[in-house]
Parts: structure tokens; sequence; C-alpha cells
């Protein structure tokens, strides 16, 4: 496997459809057209299964159902990127603090749940196969630290978090032989949560290739402990690890005038002065382009040369009206008090204008 240096461009669609112009040293220039100047050579793609509420109203976010997966897929792999199929069995975010089953599989039982996911998992890859977007590589749920599929599926009852994952694991494999897995857990950091999931999974799991981590600096510790934590796992497992989700942020400046939202539909949370506090690299461009010369030399120099690369997190998600990580639909679906709008922008590799960040930089000649 070649070292990935990877892009999660979820919301490429939306946000082309809301606008978002991006540039290149005052060049304007397609979005996947910079990313392959400055070497970015995989795009990681989510998708969930029905992202609408039930009067057909989007969730948002990029609303990542199979059409707009598949759509996407097209465009980056006809641009030769590699694309790392990432599924997260429902229908919105799922992640450690939620892991909400899809509408239509409410009242399932274990075992309905089960064939859900085989089911689910091998009809979206054949679809793929089918227009000709090929994955590179599959991620079998997003960020199961606390497991999948709640409350069926929650820690600590591992015998249903096994036999979900390897549903989703048999249902690549009915369609693709030999295409690279992750399992991939959120905390890069926490060296405890790796052993104890991937301990307990690896009794009576299916065979999987990649072990994959998120690590933001402003939660989940420092580089150090992400370098021991991915050193330790690489070889305690014998996996390849690769960093499937990482960002850092380049201002501390706040983006409202380019969301066009009242005060109360803001999210605004990235901002806040209290995470900053905690990261090792100031929140500037040039600090964001160190903090990547940093991660990426001790991605790289993992153990046995298992450290296989990174994606970093919607580098073009810049705040343009229209694109937000919810809307209110999506937040009646998650009970969540919200509110909307973007909370990612001054964590791209693009700045509030468009104007591609030193980072790409350092992504290109590493």
């Amino acid at each position: 496997m070649d070292f990935i240096k990877g892009a999660d461009l979820s919301t490429l669609l939306e946000l082309e459809q809301c606008g978002a112009k991006y540039f290149d040293r005052g060049e304007e220039a397609d979005i996947l057209d910079i990313m392959k100047r400055y070497g970015i050579n995989s795009v990681r793609l989510r998708l969930w299964n029905d992202p609408y509420d039930g009067g057909g109203k989007p969730y948002g976010a990029g609303t990542n159902d199979l059409d707009v997966t598949i759509k996407t897929a097209k465009k980056v792999v006809e641009a030769g990127f590699g694309f790392l199929f990432n599924l997260h069995y429902s229908d919105f975010w799922a992640d450690p603090g939620k892991q909400i089953k899809p509408k239509a599989w409410e009242n399932y039982s274990v075992g309905e749940l089960e064939q859900a996911v085989f089911d689910f998992t091998k009809d979206s890859m054949e679809a793929l196969h089918r227009a000709g977007a090929k994955p590179t590589m599959v991620q079998v749920g997003n960020e199961l630290s606390n497991g999948l599929l709640w409350p069926e599926g929650k820690k600590p009852s591992w015998d249903n978090i096994t036999r979900f994952v390897n549903a989703g694991i048999r249902g690549v494999r009915a369609v693709d032989k030999n295409v690279p897995i992750m399992l991939h857990l959120d905390n890069g950091g926490n060296n405890g949560l790796y052993r104890d999931w991937f301990d307990h999974y690896t009794k009576g799991g299916e065979d999987f290739q990649v072990i994959g981590l998120s690590y933001y600096p402003f939660w989940h510790g420092d580089l150090k402990s992400l370098e021991e934590n991915m050193n330790d796992v690489a070889k305690r497992y014998g996996k390849d690890v690769v960093v499937a989700e990482v960002s850092m942020g380049y201002t501390m400046e706040d983006y409202a005038e380019y969301e066009k939202l009242r005060p109360g539909e803001r999210k605004g949370y990235a901002t806040k002065p209290e995470l900053a506090a905690k990261i090792e690299y100031p929140m500037t461009k040039q600090g964001q382009a160190d903090f990547m010369q940093d991660f990426l030399t001790r991605v790289k120099n993992v153990v046995e040369n298992h450290g296989k690369g990174f994606y970093y997190w919607e580098p073009a998600w810049i705040p343009v009206p229209g694109s937000g990580w919810a809307t209110p639909e999506s937040l009646t679906y998650m009970n969540d008090p919200g509110p909307c709008g973007n909370e990612w922008a001054n964590q791209a590799l693009f700045d509030y204008d468009g104007n591609a960040n030193p980072a790409l930089m350092v992504i290109r000649d590493f």
C-alpha cells in the first residue's frame, strides 16, 4: 500500500451547489485539481442510510445518501484518486457519542440487524462497482469506540458488536474479496481504548487489514500519545494504521460574516479559546503547517512500516451560506439542541475566502 495522503471531501457536492470557490496562489481552480497539485492521492467519502426526515427534508452536512456518494465517488475515481468508502450504519452522524440505528431498522432484532448490515453493505458495494466507482479501501462503521447500532450494539455488548461488524465485513467480501478493510475508533491518543476494543473484537472477529484512528489535537491528547498508540497497536495486532480523521486549526478569527446566519443559528464551536489552549501548536497558518510536518513524520515512522497515511477531515469545508453540520430536521432526528452552521471552517486547509493554506505545501513536499 502506497503512503496515503488523503482528504475527506464528503460535503463536496453540497459545497459546489452552495457556490464555494477555491484558489491556489490567487488563481481560481477546481478543488480536485488543487488537491492533486498538492499531492492528495485518496478521498474518503461517508455514506448515511437515509439522511432525510419523514417529509423528505434533508439532514444536511452533505446529505450523503447512496446517490450523493456514488456521484461524488465517480468524480474522484475518474480524477485518479483512491477512494475510502466510509459506512456509518446510521441516517446521520455516527460517533462515540451517538450511534443511532437507521429509521428503517428501528424495531429489528439483533439477528435482523446483523442481516441488515450485511445486505446494506453488499448492496452499496455492488452499486459503487456498477457505477465504476470501486473503493480502494472500505471502512466498516465510523468511530466504533462505543460500538454501533445502539442499544443492541453498545459497549460492553461485545458479542453483538462483533456480529454487526462481522456482517459488514462479510458484505464487503461478498463483492470484493481483496479490498483492504478498516476498523476505525476515535481518540487516537488513548491506548487503553484501542487495546480494550481490539482485544475483544479479535477474539471472534473477521479478518481486517487496517486500524483507523481519529486524531484531533484539541480533544485527543498530544502527538506523543498518538505516536505511542500507533506503534503499540501496529505491533500488538500486526496491522497497518491510517489516521482516518485529522485536522488542525489555522485561525481563531470568527467567520460569522461568511455564513450569513443569526447568532442563535450558528455553531461556532471550533473557535473557542479553551480548545486552542490544549494544543501544542498555535492556531495560525504557520502553526497548522508545522503541526502537519510533525504529524506526518510520526505516522510515516510507525514500526515495521505499518504507518500507511492519513485523511485530513473536510479540508474544503469553508464557510458558505447553506452548508452546515446539521439542519433543523437532523437536530430533531438526533435529539440535539443545535444550533446548526459550520463548526469546522477554521480547521480547513483553505482560508475563509478559499485560498490554499501553507499546510498543503507541507503535504505535497513530505
